[in-house]
């Protein structure tokens, strides 16, 4: 079976050698880190730094909101020091959080650490990258569309960033943005501060889309000579399936987050039963966008895990076919579940069953890469080096998440466990073992 778990593609034997000017001869030339090169560059290991670098700064941020949000709810109503030289009344009286002030946490919270730390990091980052290296290309096939696709990210950025610093506030409906809390500003939106988050997630959604065509073009069109599907790494098909993921759910949140915009500034009612809309559009649209999400972003550290593995453990990957069939079958059936968010909005017992045993089934894909990991990993010579300890932590964060998952998919467990702390941990236990992966391989990425 061919099977890869090398980082670099390696030129088919009888495959023309090239050379570019500063490796002919066996010489390896190294590029130093300038203030332009930081800033404009379209080589895609410089972009790829410019998503992290960029990254860091969200990353502050956002965990910075997650303490403040811990403190309001380990220490109620007891002052946090000095907060008050920085956040202004009414959003902090006399050092205490207010109710307004700690949705606003909630909802940028989780915008920033899934668009701005997580996507970026682990797709806008990694896929930019590994995939050339990984497939044999000399850069992207589209590289000013790829500086472009950043710049586009980063405007997104710029635009939820200031949504904190508008008149009345940033968004404060949650981080799913629920109408009518999102779209009716006597109800809880700030208008303002909600409509930039609008405008935020629709370039966001752009820029995801400008770099899923980048990758699945550079992945499918530029691979060496001799080197088919199946022996692309791991790394690079789950980026791939990641890739064509955005393609399909991105625009749904795009489209959605347009449409809140315009209720909230055009006097449509889209969202806003009192004028003939429906307030239940808003969730399938955000879900129809949320479940694939979810995999949009744990694919890639997948991916990474299946190479990390076979490299410590000293031996290939156990069965990586079947790894690539899982990955598809998960990127499939991720469309076809997002109903099991919406179990108390008074959908038909039939689809609450349906959308139960899509959930259910969706295990097993996750399951078979958990058992192949293990398989990879028994009888080898196993070297308990850092991004081995960081690649098993992940494993059992993961599985541990799906534990969870697996109890919510039942419709009577799920009614009772929807909106409290249950599901929050849930989600996290998912995502945060890959979200901190990179740091297996940040000597990829910091070095010039």
């Amino acid at each position: 079976m061919s099977q890869s778990v090398a980082l670099t593609a390696t030129p088919a034997e009888g495959a023309p050698q090239t050379h570019d000017s500063h490796g002919a001869h066996g010489h390896c030339h190294v590029h130093h880190l300038t203030l332009g090169s930081l800033f404009f560059t379209t080589d895609h290991k410089g972009i790829a730094r410019q998503y992290l670098y960029s990254s860091f700064f969200f990353l502050a941020l956002g965990g910075l909101m997650a303490m403040l949000m811990r403190w309001q709810l380990g220490f109620p109503n007891q002052p946090i020091p000095f907060i008050g030289k920085f956040i202004p009344e009414p959003f902090v009286v006399d050092g205490v959080i207010s109710p307004s002030f700690f949705n606003m946490l909630v909802t940028m919270h989780a915008t920033i650490m899934i668009f701005l730390v997580v996507m970026p990091i682990l797709i806008g980052c990694f896929g930019n990258f590994i995939i050339p290296l990984s497939v044999g290309a000399p850069d992207m096939a589209f590289p000013l569309l790829n500086e472009f696709s950043y710049y586009v990210w980063f405007l997104s950025a710029a635009i939820m960033f200031c949504s904190l610093f508008v008149h009345g506030g940033g968004p404060n409906s949650g981080w799913t943005s629920y109408a009518p809390l999102s779209a009716v500003e006597a109800y809880n939106a700030t208008k303002q501060g909600q409509s930039l988050w609008c405008l935020g997630i629709f370039f966001n959604g752009l820029a995801s889309i400008m770099g899923a065509v980048n990758y699945i073009t550079t992945a499918i069109n530029m691979r060496a000579p001799g080197m088919t599907m199946f022996r692309l790494p791991l790394s690079v098909w789950a980026l791939l399936i990641t890739s064509i993921l955005l393609l399909l759910a991105i625009p749904v949140l795009s489209a959605a987050g347009a449409l809140l915009w315009f209720d909230l500034n055009a006097g449509t009612s889209f969202f806003i039963a009192s004028r003939g809309g429906d307030p239940v559009l808003w969730q399938h649209l955000f879900w129809f966008f949320g479940h694939p999400e979810v995999y949009i972003l744990i694919l890639p550290a997948m991916g990474l895990v299946s190479e990390i593995m076979p490299v410590f453990a000293r031996k290939p990957i156990f069965g990586y076919k079947a790894m690539i069939i899982a990955l598809v079958s998960i990127a499939f059936l991720g469309f076809i579940v997002w109903g099991h968010h919406m179990f108390i909005s008074g959908m038909s017992l039939f689809a609450s069953a349906v959308f139960s045993a899509t959930t259910m089934v969706i295990a097993v894909p996750s399951a078979i890469k958990v058992f192949n990991w293990m398989g990879t990993i028994w009888g080898g010579s196993i070297r308990f080096k850092s991004p081995m300890l960081f690649a098993l932590g992940f494993v059992f964060s993961f599985m541990v998440g799906g534990f969870t998952g697996i109890a919510m998919a039942a419709t009577p467990v799920d009614i009772f466990v929807h909106h409290t702390y249950y599901i929050v941990a849930h989600f996290h236990y998912v995502l945060f073992g890959g979200k901190y992966l990179w740091h297996v391989r940040r000597h990829l990425l910091l070095v010039p």
